[in-house]
């Protein structure tokens, strides 16, 4: 009976061991992002640009590109902020489409908060230097480099 025990206690603490690994390898995180970005059209935008995810004491180079409509001037813009829902570092890649308020401009800065298809949400903001109507990340990809 003793043997017995000592078998279903093992047992139960390998299950709970295993259990909690489960829930650990898919917890997710938070990494800091710095973007620059720039973007020139008239009626049609172009912009594209570069930037590091630094994720759990790496740093990761990022490409950025996208097309905005609606475009006026040209822009460029060094976004600092948060990339929330990360699994792993590759998660940052996609398209990302306006998350909540979008983009707005706040004393010549802008604040942005994006969302692309795996749920990892970027919040963003940054002086824009240059004059330009619409920035229109929404649509922006990013991958890795």
């Amino acid at each position: 009976m003793l043997s017995f025990t000592r078998t279903l206690k093992f047992v139960m603490a390998v299950v709970a061991a295993v259990a909690f690994s489960s829930v650990q390898s898919h917890a997710q995180s938070t990494g800091t992002v710095s973007l620059n970005i720039v973007k020139a059209g008239f009626i049609v935008g172009v912009g594209g640009g570069d930037g590091v995810l630094h994720f759990h004491g790496r740093n990761y180079p990022l490409r950025l590109g996208g097309i905005g409509i609606g475009s006026l001037g040209v822009a460029s813009v060094a976004l600092r902020g948060t990339a929330s829902n990360l699994r792993s570092p590759s998660d940052i890649a996609g398209t990302y489409g306006a998350a909540g308020a979008g983009a707005t401009f706040v004393g010549g800065a802008q604040v942005v908060t994006l969302q692309n298809e795996k749920g990892v949400v970027l919040r963003l903001s940054g002086p824009q230097v240059g004059f330009q109507v619409s920035i229109g990340l929404a649509g922006m990809t990013i991958a890795m480099r």
